[in-house]
């Protein structure tokens, strides 16, 4: 299909979608699948405008207007292109792409000079296109990571100049990220992710710091992924337009692709964690920042991710759970109505969702809101904008999956709501801190006297702020008046700045001073506040002095343990790392009985919404919320595995069999890795005449030699592939005969198979049961079931999506209904789990396109082993089946 038709299929569904969207309850199907998954507010429209696959453009990730109203897009592993666009209502005669290549201006030759391309960031500017290539110089394209900028000097509208404004180290998903317009329109700012380091700046809005500052014992990611990373984590810079000017503004994010600014100016970014760490205390969900001046987010590699309470760093604005955030951005300019015009867009990749995030001022920084503004399965979101005509433009893509454009607009796309929306009223608190902030950036001229007063303010943002300045000024300028301080709330925040940026040669005295404060008269939030103070002492400065020591000791382990995990956490961190007596055997006391706090539960629960959205993401979801794993258990346990003294042989009995029941937890890719690196690490510290019998009894056995848990039965000896259905039906018809029964029921359990369909009796009640599957689906059926689970889904087993009145969606298998509400299923690892939504809350619902079956479950198969498996299926795990007559020993190919 060409460009113009497929442009034409799109404009096509509009008017139909727009009655769907107005009347969801009564929603019709267009018969464009891109545009049936859609659910949107209503009065909303949407256009599918083009798809760069279908006509070999790749997978586009990011996206600009220029000053011509042209769209330029990039893909991801390719180059640039130029888009006019029709408007809205108008036919697709007025569609025009071109691929966008670099010469000088002299060139006369017909094949360019330079290409440019490979972009995750690209912003129309100052009479130029700024392009963020992400990539690593090869013979394809010698363009590195960097900030470019490319402009047109002889009019002719090509660019014909590239100048490099700023190498960058970092290439990949982590790398360098977005270029977005500062609300003075006079500069600009850059993102990164953590594989992205930071570059010499000419400023700092705070000394930056690569220090890890967690006395938890540090294990990285098992499976490699941040093993290299920077300790630092993703950064935000800001720049003149010609990029001679860097100055740091915020830092310790993990991989946050885009920024935004609502209407006071104030900056917010939407951060992820990673997936893997699902179920471990480290974990965060994907969050909402409020990208303050010299703000740190506190990711750091592995387990050492800082606690979001900890005052050193700042929280988010706003927890949204499981996810993977790609672009951010305001709606300001939207001809939308003003709740959406006020709201910042955030798009998540991995779940196809954007939410729009509803701000409000409180205190120094803001509260926030998420609703579900557009969501679809499968919806791999990259990047969007709002554009000229008032409408929002985004694209999906990435990793070269199918990608598409789509345009967004209300009503018929124009100008609606007040002209423009007013900045909110901001609290004598947020101007305060904006008072504070411009003593950031170096040494200033009255800046401690300025920020000392608030160093004590009930407004954690303030004092974030004020701590902030003090360590922007020379120490010596402030060192003695902070040694000589008495107010609790103060000492706290100048021993901490202390920590960060004084001389070892004071620790001791650091420590006595921090105990001259009443622990009991502190609230909790102050209290986490001294501990991280006590801790910062230790990890920056090092280990005290005997006398230090012991009164250390003395003073917190009369409040150990306390009444909730979130004080016992880092308590338990100082006491072991200080070898208190009596830590060790408090601690595996509380490994025994910790119970998780109900917060940290809810988050984890509420991704059950996410599970049939995305099968490749929510099944990880289902398997552990079907098993939820301790989190605080967990967090004990490595504290532990760093214990050299303390230890009793009944406590070490204790300690080590708890690893043998938390292999049987479900988590996520990364889970396992880390109980298992904490349990051989916590073996070292055993003598060698005891270390066989505490590996027995940790649960060695369990595991095969790669760490991973051993399986029963056979597993896949592979190698594996991509299987397509052309490809396997060809080995399947090649023949089934003298196939493996035994080798086809293992594969049938190591593919997952067994663990959502019956046979014989036996297996998940999650889909169909499969014992007459040969006798009604003929081989090519069941290879696409298995390949291309969504193309046909059955109404008895696919997913309902359920629009809530609040906007939101719910997806789930509909298990019952009565007049009074809908009982659904959303884990088919726990498919006996219901939940309930009352009738009176739902606006509307519609079949998902996307089969909660997992695409490429059989990839881990070779030829003889998905031959024995498709006999397995085709006879209905009947062992007397002709195809089993002379089975083949396993091991014998």
């Amino acid at each position: 299909m060409g460009v113009k038709q497929k442009l034409l299929w799109g404009l096509s569904a509009v008017l139909a979608t727009a009655v769907a969207c107005q009347q969801p309850q009564e929603r019709k199907l267009t018969g464009n699948p891109k545009i049936d998954k859609l659910k949107l507010p209503d009065r909303f429209n949407v256009e599918h405008l083009y798809s760069p696959g279908d006509n070999k453009q790749g997978s586009w990730v990011s996206m600009t207007f220029d000053d011509k109203g042209r769209l330029i897009v990039s893909d991801q592993f390719g180059y640039l292109y130029r888009l006019q666009l029709p408007a809205i209502g108008q036919d697709s005669s007025a569609f025009k792409i071109e691929q966008l290549n670099i010469g000088p201006a002299d060139s006369t030759d017909s094949v360019p000079k330079v290409s440019m391309g490979y972009a995750q960031g690209l912003l129309y500017a100052f009479n130029s296109l700024y392009v963020m290539v992400n990539h690593n110089k090869d013979k394809q394209f010698d363009k590195g990571s960097g900030l470019y900028r490319l402009q047109d000097t002889d009019g002719d509208d090509q660019f014909d100049k590239i100048t490099l404004i700023r190498e960058l180290e970092g290439e990949g998903e982590h790398g360098p990220h977005s270029i977005v317009m500062a609300p003075d329109k006079k500069s600009l700012y850059v993102i990164a992710g953590n594989f992205t380091k930071i570059p010499e700046m000419n400023s700092y809005r705070m000394p930056p710091s690569w220090e890890i500052d967690n006395l938890l014992p540090l294990i990285r990611d098992p499976n490699g992924h941040d093993n290299v990373v920077n300790t630092h984590g993703g950064w935000i810079a800001h720049i003149d337009s010609t990029g001679s000017s860097w100055e740091l503004i915020s830092s310790g994010y993990r991989n946050p692709f885009d920024l935004a600014f609502n209407e006071a100016g104030d900056m917010f970014t939407y951060d992820s964690d990673m997936e893997w760490d699902f179920g471990t205390p480290w974990y965060r969900p994907t969050r909402i920042c409020f990208v303050s001046s010299g703000s740190e987010f506190g990711w750091r590699p592995g387990t050492d991710k800082w606690s979001p309470s900890w005052p050193d760093n700042l929280p988010a604005v706003l927890n949204i759970g499981q996810g993977s955030p790609t672009n951010f951005m305001s709606g300001g300019k939207a001809n939308f109505p003003d709740k959406y015009r006020k709201a910042l867009f955030a798009f998540d990749w991995s779940f196809g969702i954007i939410y729009a995030i509803h701000l409000q001022p409180e205190g120094a920084s803001y509260k926030a809101e998420a609703e579900e503004f557009l969501s679809g399965a499968p919806l791999p979101l990259t990047d969007g904008v709002i554009g000229p005509d008032g409408a929002m433009y985004f694209l999906t893509g990435g990793r070269r999956l199918e990608s598409d454009l789509y345009r967004v607009y209300y009503n018929d796309g124009k100008k609606t709501g007040s002209k423009e929306t007013e900045a909110p009223q901001l609290t004598d608190a947020h101007k305060v801190r904006r008072q504070l902030e411009s003593y950031h950036g170096g040494e200033k001229p009255g800046a401690v006297e300025a920020a000392w007063p608030y160093l004590k303010h009930e407004d954690r943002f303030i004092r974030y702020a004020a701590r902030t300045v003090l360590e922007n000024q020379p120490v010596a300028t402030w060192q003695q008046k902070a040694l000589a301080e008495k107010d609790p709330a103060t000492i706290i925040e100048t021993t901490i700045a202390l920590a960060r940026r004084g001389d070892k040669a004071i620790r001791d005295s650091l420590l006595q001073q921090l105990q001259t404060i009443s622990y009991a008269q502190l609230s909790t939030a102050q209290q986490i506040d001294l501990l991280r103070a006590f801790e910062l002492v230790l990890v920056r400065m090092g280990e005290p002095g005997a006398a230090a020591r012991t009164s250390t000791i003395a003073y917190l382990d009369g409040h150990y343990p306390a009444a909730s995990n979130e004080l016992n956490s880092p308590l338990s961190k100082l006491l072991v790392h200080l070898e208190a007596p009596g830590a060790v055997k408090k601690t595996v006391a509380l490994l025994e009985t910790a119970k998780d706090d109900t917060t940290a539960m809810k988050t984890a629960m509420s991704s059950a919404d996410l599970i049939m959205r995305n099968p490749q993401y929510g099944l990880d979801i289902a398997g552990m919320l079907s098993k939820m794993p301790p989190l605080q258990q967990t967090f004990y346990a490595t504290v532990l595995s760093e214990a050299k003294t303390g230890w009793t042989p009944e406590l070490r009995e204790q300690y080590f069999r708890w690893y043998y029941n938390a292999f049987g937890f479900k988590g996520g890719h990364s889970f396992l890795g880390f109980i298992n690196t904490a349990r051989k690490n916590a073996l070292k510290n055993v003598s060698k005449d005891q270390y066989a019998h505490f590996n027995t009894i940790s649960g060695d056995s369990l595991l095969n030699s790669n760490g991973r848990l051993a399986q029963g039965g056979a597993q896949p000896k592979g190698p594996g592939r991509r299987w397509q259905l052309e490809e396997a039906l060809k080995v399947i018809d090649s023949g089934l005969a003298n196939r493996d029964f035994e080798q086809g029921k293992a594969m049938f359990n190591a593919t997952l198979c067994a663990s959502c369909h019956i046979m014989k009796g036996e297996g998940g009640t999650a889909g169909p049961d499969l014992t007459q599957l040969g006798t009604r689906f003929s081989s090519k059926d069941i290879l696409e079931a298995i390949i291309e689970p969504s193309k046909t889904i059955s109404d008895q087993y696919g997913a309902t999506v359920f629009t809530m009145k609040d906007g939101s969606t719910i997806t789930g298998r509909l298990v019952s209904e009565d007049d009074g509400k809908y009982v659904i299923s959303q884990n088919p690892f726990s498919p006996q789990m219901h939940r309930e939504l009352l009738k009176k809350d739902v606006s509307g619902a519609i079949a998902s396109q996307v089969s909660v079956m997992l695409p490429g479950l059989i990839n881990r198969l070779n030829p003889e082993e998905l031959r024995d498996l498709m006999a397995y299926l085709r006879s209905g795990g009947n062992k007397e089946d002709s195809m089993f007559v002379n089975p083949v020993k396993i091991g014998k190919r």
